[in-house]
């Protein structure tokens, strides 16, 4: 005897896709994002059937009960990040076309909600603000039902979500269209390549910030780098270091960017920040924790 198959299942997982993307940007790590989705169905199932069928609308529900976890974890996450060693950058992902993985519901949807001076500025949000502002300004959901995944009153998190707004707004720097990014950032692959110092001094922003993230797990520098002629000095002193290293450009959160690798493994993923023709802030994530998603198994 089989037995019949779930006809709510599909409808369920097929909020997955959702719920990962709403935690990725909210908590900036596709591992956190995957361990809060993970837990949102297992509450869900945890449930007996009549309980689950009494819930109107299960994808409220589930966002609802993920919305909540990712506060929680937010929580937890400032007292880690305090004793994690040097800076800690979003994990950066690919296009979808080049992600490591075989499930397509594991992949985040690259717009400007995720490019990574986004997700620095929402870093800087307490966890109120921050899980207020993507609730409603970006995944458009009302004040009413973000009250009641926060735990305040909707005037509340409508003062929360211009709060964090405002922190946006002040971060934001004015669009460079893509096709010039990605000129800017090979130019800066062929001077890196070259060991041009002149010729990154002159691609970098005079107050260009540059930020490595190697979470004490593989060497990189534990403070930001600020400054042009610093900053074009330390690329080239890497790649006098690291003279296997391949440069490749690729898509970085829905930007252009670019990858290292050595022995065909990626070593390092750069986003870049261009402003007015220069690079005016650039991260690169060295923590091998934090890039899963370029490494094929």
């Amino acid at each position: 005897m089989t037995t019949a198959p779930d006809p709510g299942l599909d409808a369920i997982m097929s909020e997955r896709r959702q719920l990962i993307n709403l935690a990725y940007r909210l908590l900036g790590s596709l591992a956190d994002a995957e361990d809060v989705v993970q837990e949102t169905y297992t509450r869900w199932y945890a449930m007996s059937p009549g309980q689950q069928e009494a819930i109107e609308s299960p994808g409220a529900w589930l966002t609802r009960v993920a919305g909540r976890i990712c506060l929680d974890v937010l929580g937890s996450a400032r007292a880690r990040r305090e004793r994690y060693v040097g800076e800690w950058i979003p994990e950066p992902l690919p296009d979808r076309t080049e992600w490591a993985g075989d499930d397509p519901a594991d992949r985040v949807t690259l717009d400007e909600s995720v490019n990574m001076a986004f997700l620095v500025v929402l870093e800087s949000m307490t966890p109120a603000e921050r899980v207020a502002f993507v609730l409603h300004d970006v995944f458009r959901y009302p004040f009413a039902e973000v009250a009641a995944i926060v735990g305040r009153t909707p005037a509340a998190c409508r003062k929360l979500a211009s709060s964090a707004r405002h922190r946006i707004d002040a971060a934001r720097t004015s669009v460079t269209p893509a096709a010039r990014q990605a000129g800017i950032v090979r130019a800066f692959k062929q001077a890196w390549e070259a060991k041009d110092i002149d010729a990154l001094i002159a691609l970098l922003d005079p107050g260009v910030v540059g930020v490595a993230d190697g979470g004490g797990v593989v060497s990189a520098v534990l403070r930001p780098i600020e400054g042009a002629a610093r900053v074009a000095r330390y690329a080239v002193e890497i790649a006098t270091l690291a003279p296997a290293m391949t440069l490749l450009e690729r898509t970085v959160n829905g930007r252009p960017g670019l990858v290292a690798q050595r022995d065909g493994v990626t070593v390092m993923v750069m986003a870049f920040d261009v402003t007015e023709g220069r690079i005016k802030r650039l991260w690169a994530v060295r923590n091998p924790d934090k890039l899963h998603p370029w490494t094929a198994a």
